[in-house]
């Protein structure tokens, strides 16, 4: 199972100060110091954060895929196909949200996301799309020529901070677990590379680490805020390990 990294908020603090450090790249090699596999970034509409020479110089210098995260716009999409990162992850985007909240509606807006699903893969780019865990979702992500689905477990995560860190898994974040469970399944035997993230971190991933035909998963903030205690190397040394062990 492979480990994204996001890096955003390393350049949401640089972003706080308007100062040129701390410098993403800096963060994206530290990751890979760590174990990560990739390293996942999102360029908003409002640049709260990652900016796009973020994006040009990490295409340039990293030696594993950059993912990056981007809304359906026109100006996105066309900066994609320009610069062509390995991968590409279409998510909603709310100018006001302070993260992102729930997967992209493809029922709703099949025919943007199909359209820039052909744009960028004629630029060779790999799509994914960030849904929420739903029958009607994963169906209609299947019909838009996209080969990967990221499960949207943000719903899962907040669950799981209810019951606390060291108690049993409630009915309700175990049937949460078990939506994931089927929505994946329900996308592998639509021929859907699976993928997972929001929310994300040790204490709640171990349950999630079973789900079936699960390729990546992608972690951030978290990630991030623990690092500011124990270093970035070692806060995604302990997921890899924590992957690693239960992966054996």
């Amino acid at each position: 199972m492979k480990l994204g990294i996001n890096i955003d908020h390393i350049a949401t603090l640089r972003q706080a100060r308007g100062t040129d450090y701390p410098e993403p790249m800096v963060g994206a090699r530290l990751a890979l110091e760590g174990g990560a596999d990739f390293i996942t970034v999102h360029l908003r509409e409002d640049r709260r954060h990652i900016q796009e020479h973020d994006v040009e110089a990490l295409l340039a210098e990293l030696p594993v895929k950059l993912n990056l995260e981007l809304a359906i716009t026109t100006e996105m999409v066309d900066y994609a196909c320009r610069v062509k990162p390995a991968e590409c992850c279409l998510v909603p985007e709310k100018r006001e949200e302070l993260t992102t909240e729930g997967g992209l509606d493809v029922v709703g807006q099949q025919a943007a996301v199909i359209e820039a699903v052909e744009r960028l893969t004629a630029a060779g780019i790999t799509v994914s799309l960030f849904i929420d865990p739903s029958h009607d979702q994963v169906a209609a992500a299947g019909r838009t020529g996209a080969t990967v689905v990221e499960l949207h477990t943000g719903q899962y995560a907040l669950l799981a901070e209810q019951d606390g860190i060291d108690a049993e898994q409630s009915a309700p974040t175990v049937k949460e677990r078990e939506r994931l469970f089927a929505a994946a399944i329900q996308a592998t035997g639509l021929g859907l590379k699976v993928n997972a993230g929001h929310g994300l971190h040790r204490q709640n991933l171990q349950p999630l680490l079973s789900m079936p035909g699960l390729d990546e998963l992608n972690i951030g903030h978290a990630v991030i805020s623990r690092a500011v205690f124990v270093g970035l190397p070692s806060a995604v040394a302990e997921l890899r390990q924590l992957i690693d062990n239960t992966a054996n």
